[in-house]
C-alpha cells in the first residue's frame, strides 16, 4: 500500500496500518492517516493499492462493472479499456470518480491470483472522498483520494464529457487531519465482494437512520389516488407515464402522451391499482385498471406479442430502440407476467377477462417459437414478422417467471412446455450472473449494467427453485440478491442544506442508484420485493427482506401528503431524486411523477399490507 500526498511538499503523513481480521471470502485491515502540515499546504492525499496482472477486473459498487460498457452498447458513459483516453467513446484506462457516485464507497480489482479492495466513507476531514482505479504496464491500481478528483473527465449524464474536476484540502502549519480508510484481500472469485459489502452495511447503518414519512397503507392509498387522479386518462384507457408537478401550465400539456405496455407505465401497475381497488372497494380504481388491461390486451402486433408503446399522436408502435419495429424482451414478458397475475386473482374472484388470457397465450406462443437451442430468448424482436434483431443481453430472463406463472394458471401452452422453456433459459442466462456482469433489461440504456438486471435475475431465478426446487437455482438467486445490493446505497449522502434535498431530510440508505449510465436513485428494485422476501425464507436469513423493507422505507419518503407539497400534487412519485452531479444539481428531483414509481410503490405497499405473501393466485384461480 502506497499513501502520498498531492503535492508531496508541506506534510508529513504517518499511516497507522490495523490488524487484518478474518471475514468469510476475504480478509480486512483498517489503516488510520494522520497528516500533519510542515508548511502551508494545500492538496490531496491518496491511497493506492497495486496488483500485477494482465486483465483486471473492476467493481466500484453501483458505477463500475468489469470493462462497465460492452462493445456493442449504444449508450455513451464511462468504459475501461487499456491505452490513452479516447473522449469521443469516453473511454479510458484509468478512471476517479466523486465517492457519491457509488453505492458503498468502495472500489475493488480482481485478477488470477485474487482481489484487492479499499473502502471509507462519502466524507472525510478533506471533505468529499474520491475513488477509482488504473491499469499500465501489467500493473492493476485502486485508489482512494481525500478530497475527490475526477478524471480523465467528469460525466455528467451526457454522452460529451465534461472536464477533470478536483477538489484541495488546505492545513496551516503545524495542523493536523486525521484520515481512515480500509483495505482488503479477497478470493479470486469476484463475487468475494459481498460479504464485504454486507458487513460495511451493516455496521455504517446505524448512523444513517431510515425516515420513511408514513407507513405502507397510507402510502398505497396515496399513490393508488395520484395514479388514477393524475395519470390516467379515460379515452383510450392508458395511464400515461409522467405527470408534470406544475398543473398549472397548459393544463396537461407537459405530461408525456405515451404509455409502454410494461415496464415504465401499462399493465404491470394497472394491476396494482386494481389489486388496490379490490381491496379497499374503490370502484373507479377497480374500472380504470380494467379498462387499461383491456385496451392493452385488444391490440395485438402483427407477429403475435403486444407492441412495445402507445402514442397518443400515433397510437400502437414499438420500444426505445434505434430498431425499426423492434420490441423490447424484457418489457412485453414484465406486461405478461403481471397480466397472468391479474387474470388468476379476478378469475379466482369469479370475474371472467378472457381477452386477457387470449393475449397471455398468444405472446407465450411467440416467444416459445423464438427461443433459441441454447435457451436464449432474445432482447430485440421486431413486431411486424417476429424476427429477433439482437440477442445480446440478458434481458430474456424475465420471460423466466412468466413462463412459470403460466405454468401454474393454465394447460395451453403445456405446462411442461413452459417448464423446459423457463429452465432452458435459466441456464444460459446463469453466465451473466456468474460473471457478475448482468445487463440488457431497461430499454433506455441499451446493453448497460443496471439495478433492473439484478432484480429480473432475482425473479428469474426465485421462480426456478419453487417450481423445480435445486441448490444451483437457489445460489443463482442469492447471487442476483447480492449482486442487486451492489446498486443499493448503504449509506445517508449529505446534502448542502439550501438544496430541496436537505430540506426535507431525504436519506439515501435503501436506495438504488438507477444504472451506471443513469445515476441518480430510483425505486424499481420494489418490482421484486416479495421474491427478495421469499427468498429469505429460501435461505433461512433475514437480509434479503431486511434489505428490501430498508428499500421500501427509502422510498416512503417523497410521496405528496398533500397538493403543494415539495411543490407536488397529492401522491406524486417522482423517478429521479440526485444524489450526485449527474443530469441536474446534486440534492434536486425531478420535477415528474412517473407512472411506474407509483405502480412500483403502490405494489409494495399492498404486498406488505398482505403480509408480504408472494403474488401467487388464491386457491381456485
Amino acid at each position: 500500500m502506497n499513501v502520498t500526498a498531492v503535492p508531496p511538499e508541506g506534510v508529513t503523513l504517518n499511516v497507522s496500518p490495523g490488524t487484518i481480521g478474518a471475514l468469510p471470502g476475504a480478509r480486512r485491515c483498517p489503516v488510520h492517516v494522520t497528516v500533519t502540515a510542515d508548511a502551508d499546504w494545500t492538496g490531496r492525499v491518496v491511497a493506492t493499492l497495486e496488483a500485477t496482472t494482465a486483465h483486471p477486473w473492476w467493481l466500484i459498487p453501483g458505477l463500475f462493472y468489469g470493462e462497465n460498457r460492452p462493445a456493442g452498447c449504444r449508450t455513451t458513459y464511462p468504459r475501461y479499456a487499456p491505452g490513452p483516453p479516447d473522449p469521443a467513446t469516453m473511454t479510458a484506462g484509468h478512471w476517479s470518480f466523486r465517492a457519491d457516485r457509488a453505492a458503498t464507497v468502495a472500489v475493488f480489482a480482481w485478477g488470477n491470483a485474487g482481489g484487492l479492495g479499499l473502502a471509507t466513507t462519502e466524507r472525510s476531514a478533506a471533505g468529499l472522498t474520491g475513488l477509482g482505479f488504473g491499469w499500465a504496464d501489467g500493473t492493476a491500481a485502486i485508489h482512494l483520494s481525500f478530497p475527490y478528483a475526477e478524471a480523465p473527465w467528469s460525466y455528467d449524464g451526457h454522452a460529451t464529457p465534461r472536464p477533470p474536476l478536483s477538489e484541495a484540502a488546505h492545513l496551516y502549519p503545524g495542523e493536523t487531519m486525521e484520515l481512515d480508510f480500509e483495505v482488503y484481500e479477497m478470493a479470486a472469485d469476484r463475487h468475494s465482494y459481498a460479504p464485504l459489502l454486507r458487513a460495511l452495511h451493516d455496521e455504517q447503518a446505524p448512523a444513517h437512520p431510515l425516515r420513511p414519512w408514513m407507513d405502507p397503507a397510507p402510502a398505497a392509498d396515496l399513490t393508488a389516488e395520484a395514479l388514477w387522479r393524475w395519470h390516467y386518462r379515460p379515452d383510450p384507457p392508458v395511464l400515461l407515464e409522467t405527470a408534470a408537478f406544475d398543473r398549472c401550465i397548459e393544463g396537461d400539456k407537459l405530461d408525456r402522451q405515451a404509455m409502454h405496455v410494461g415496464w415504465v407505465s401499462g399493465i404491470p401497475w394497472a394491476y396494482a391499482l386494481l389489486r388496490h381497488g379490490r381491496r379497499v372497494g374503490r370502484t373507479e380504481y377497480v374500472e380504470a385498471a380494467t379498462a387499461v388491461l383491456d385496451f392493452c390486451c385488444s391490440a395485438l402486433s402483427e407477429s403475435g406479442t403486444f407492441y412495445g408503446t402507445w402514442y397518443r399522436d400515433k397510437g400502437w408502435r414499438g420500444s426505445w430502440t434505434p430498431l425499426e419495429h423492434g420490441v423490447h424482451a424484457r418489457t412485453l414478458a414484465e406486461a405478461t407476467l403481471f397480466l397472468i397475475r391479474a387474470w388468476r386473482e379476478e378469475t379466482a374472484r369469479g370475474v371472467d377477462h378472457p381477452a386477457w388470457w387470449a393475449a397471455v397465450r398468444s405472446n407465450l406462443t411467440a416467444m416459445l417459437a423464438r427461443q433459441r437451442a441454447d435457451g436464449n430468448l432474445g432482447t430485440i424482436h421486431d413486431y411486424t414478422t417476429g424476427e429477433v434483431l439482437s440477442w445480446d443481453g440478458a434481458a430474456g430472463l424475465a420471460w423466466v417467471p412468466t413462463f412459470l406463472e403460466a405454468a401454474e394458471a393454465a394447460v395451453d401452452p403445456a405446462p411442461d412446455v413452459l417448464i423446459a422453456a423457463a429452465e432452458r433459459a435459466g441456464h444460459y442466462y446463469s453466465t451473466y450472473v456468474l460473471n457478475e456482469n448482468i445487463y440488457g433489461a431497461p430499454e433506455d440504456v441499451d446493453l448497460t449494467p443496471t439495478s433492473e438486471d439484478g432484480l429480473v435475475a432475482v425473479m428469474a431465478y426465485v421462480a426456478l427453485h419453487r417450481t423445480r426446487p435445486d441448490p444451483v437455482w437457489l445460489d443463482l438467486a442469492r447471487r442476483s440478491a447480492e449482486w442487486i445490493l451492489t446498486f443499493r446505497y448503504s449509506y445517508n449522502v449529505q446534502f448542502e442544506p439550501e438544496t430541496i434535498l436537505a430540506q426535507y431530510g431525504f436519506a439515501t440508505r435503501g436506495a438504488d442508484q438507477a444504472s451506471v449510465a443513469n445515476q441518480h436513485l430510483a425505486n424499481y428494485g420494489l418490482v421484486a420485493a416479495a421474491e427478495m422476501v421469499e427468498l429469505a425464507g429460501m435461505l433461512g436469513e433475514p437480509w434479503p427482506k431486511d434489505r428490501t423493507e430498508e428499500l421500501f422505507a427509502c422510498f416512503r419518503q417523497f410521496i405528496a401528503r398533500r397538493d403543494g407539497d415539495f411543490n407536488a400534487r397529492k401522491g406524486m412519485v417522482t423517478e429521479r431524486y440526485y444524489q450526485t452531479e449527474c443530469f441536474a444539481p446534486k440534492g434536486s428531483l425531478l420535477t415528474l411523477s412517473h407512472a411506474w414509481c407509483l405502480g412500483a410503490t403502490l405494489l409494495a405497499a399492498e404486498q406488505y399490507v398482505d403480509g408480504w405473501a408472494r403474488l401467487a393466485p388464491p386457491p381456485g384461480g
